[in-house]
């Protein structure tokens, strides 16, 4: 077991920040000692001699001319016992007190306050979070989450209107190394006419992302993430020629994840022209594409019924088909996204009672071949239009969304539902959200110990389970109903799988309304009662004919 010595030297009796580093020292597997405040220099040095501790913790938050007289003494003290050298010496103390360590070559690293707890602990295990030792950080998924645990990683997304900008900031998101996780955002052009950009609105240039329209503008994107901390990127998927786009991300940007649906970006929500079997079709050869290519992948389904007012107990079934589908379809890294605060309305207590009874169903699946990884984030219908009461909707969501001990921090700039999100933006609420998450890892009560969560948990799961085992029965004859596209399809159109929202839009029934009630979402019949799933379904089947 290494060993660490931490004193405070000098007058100096401020040993807060120096505990703090010797504790995460212990949790990392050190041995600490510690001298205390106001250590002696030739304290400091016997103690080293007597127990030869691999570094050295120094600490020091007064007066900085006062240090460098302390650490000239220390270092020819050091030297003349030889003891200087076959250990790390470490600084802590304030930004004044920080630059005068910085002068002694003996100190290897100081701590001014202004870094991350992350890059504290990762220092402690021997590799830095920042590249200070031309070390890259691990550059694909599982073992960057790997890498950087307990601490989840971050992520955000960028695209601005033209490909200039969004690369000065993503050089800017890069150096600050607060991003593990780039997602690129391509216009809705490049999503849907990437392969022909004749079909392409000049006028809609820039809408809604980056236009990005060649492998070169991915990779030139790319290339100015390769800096700061090098975060991983990503990008959306286009909404037709699927498996072609997934091809050219792997190629130009290594896709440290594909996000793709499994029945959107259809007649559905009409981000394409696609009618909703080919999609579906389409949308399992691209997850099938990237299982077999080795890139993870999340089926970002079960929010977007949500987005268009779905049910809770309709989330978490989509939710379960589409990790089933997954799994069944070879992926074995799986990015399971959890949209906090929707739709709007929802109570924190029966969110996460949602989430939570999402994330056990999914659970079932796991086995040596496939896992999942939790994501979280706020979702953009509950965002105000005052940026401070935004600032107030993402830390409070994203606080009790810790509870579900997220891999992944999908962080939604406060912005959004404002304007486009900057670096600035982007970086000030990343700074938001990771103090959020520092709070939150102190410590939560167990909120399956409340009996409404705990009810409410089992009532969301088994009323999925009757929405899963309907599209089962209209399925019937096949040797795996869940996954096949017309039984998909099906279900879609006779209104097992349906929400409010599409209602007169699309394929989809829109038979039922749903509404909010203390705190949870259900839905209700044509008299405003709520309508159970089992009632629901059956209503369902009697119209269907089925």
């Amino acid at each position: 077991m290494k060993k660490i010595l931490g004193a405070s030297i000098g007058s100096c009796v401020h040993i807060a920040g120096l505990l703090n580093f010797l504790k995460l020292a212990e949790i990392e597997g050190y041995k600490a000692i510690y001298l205390g405040g106001a250590v002696d220099i030739d304290k400091l040095v016997g103690a080293i001699i007597e127990t030869d501790p691999d570094i050295v913790a120094i600490s020091y938050r007064l007066d900085p001319n006062a240090l460098r007289q302390l650490l000239r003494v220390l270092e020819n003290k050091l030297r003349e016992n030889n003891i200087l050298n076959n250990r790390i010496f470490v600084f802590g103390g304030t930004i004044e007190t920080g630059m005068v360590a910085k002068e002694f070559d003996f100190i290897s690293k100081v701590f001014d306050g202004t870094q991350e707890i992350e890059e504290v602990v990762f220092w402690l295990r021997n590799i830095e979070a920042k590249k200070e030792d031309n070390k890259i950080l691990p550059q694909n998924l599982p073992e960057r989450i790997k890498y950087k645990s307990p601490f989840p990683l971050i992520r955000h997304h960028i695209g601005l209107p033209t490909i200039e900008e969004t690369e000065e900031h993503i050089k800017v998101l890069a150096e600050s190394g607060l991003l593990d996780i780039i997602s690129l955002a391509p216009d809705q052009n490049c999503q849907q006419f990437f392969f022909e950009p004749e079909k392409m609105d000049k006028k809609q240039d820039g809408a809604g992302g980056a236009p990005i329209r060649s492998a070169e503008d991915f990779k030139r994107l790319y290339n100015a993430s390769r800096r700061g901390n090098y975060p991983l990127v990503r990008s959306y998927s286009g909404t037709r020629n699927l498996v072609e786009f997934s091809k050219i991300l792997k190629e130009t940007i290594n896709n440290a994840w594909a996000a793709i649906p499994l029945t959107w970006y259809s007649e559905l929500d009409r981000r394409s022209d696609r009618d909703l079997l080919s999609a579906i079709k389409e949308n399992q050869d691209a997850i099938k594409w990237n299982a077999v290519n080795n890139v993870p992948v999340e089926i970002n389904e079960a929010h977007q019924w949500s987005l268009r007012y779905a049910h809770d107990a309709m989330e978490v079934a989509t939710f379960y088909l589409a990790a089933y589908n997954a799994k069944k379809l070879g992926v074995r890294y799986y990015i399971a996204q959890y949209m906090l605060t929707t739709p709007p309305g929802l109570s924190p207590k029966y969110d996460l009672a949602k989430q939570i009874a999402k994330k056990q169903l999914i659970e079932t699946l796991h086995d040596e071949n496939f896992v999942s990884y939790t994501m979280i984030r706020t979702g953009l219908l509950s965002f105000p239009a005052d940026e401070f009461l935004a600032m107030g909707q993402l830390v409070s969501t994203m606080f009790y969304g810790m509870y579900l001990k997220p891999d992944i921090l999908h962080v939604v700039s406060y912005s959004e539902a404002i304007k486009r999100a900057t670096s600035k933006e982007i970086i000030e609420s990343v700074k938001m959200v990771k103090q959020a998450m520092r709070n939150a890892m102190l410590g939560f009560p167990d909120f399956m110990k409340d009996r409404d969560v705990k009810d409410r948990v089992e009532e969301l799961k088994n009323e999925a389970m009757e929405i899963i085992e309907s599209i089962k029965l209209l399925g019937k004859g096949y040797s795996d109903p869940l996954i096949e596209p017309e039984v998909i399809y099906n279900a879609v159109k006779v209104g097992i799988l349906d929400a409010p929202g599409l209602k007169g839009l699309s394929v989809a029934k829109g038979r039922f309304e749903t509404r909010i009630i203390n705190g949870a979402s259900y839905a209700i019949d044509d008299n405003g009662n709520v309508l159970r799933e089992k009632d629901r379904l059956k209503i369902i089947r009697k119209e269907a004919g089925i």
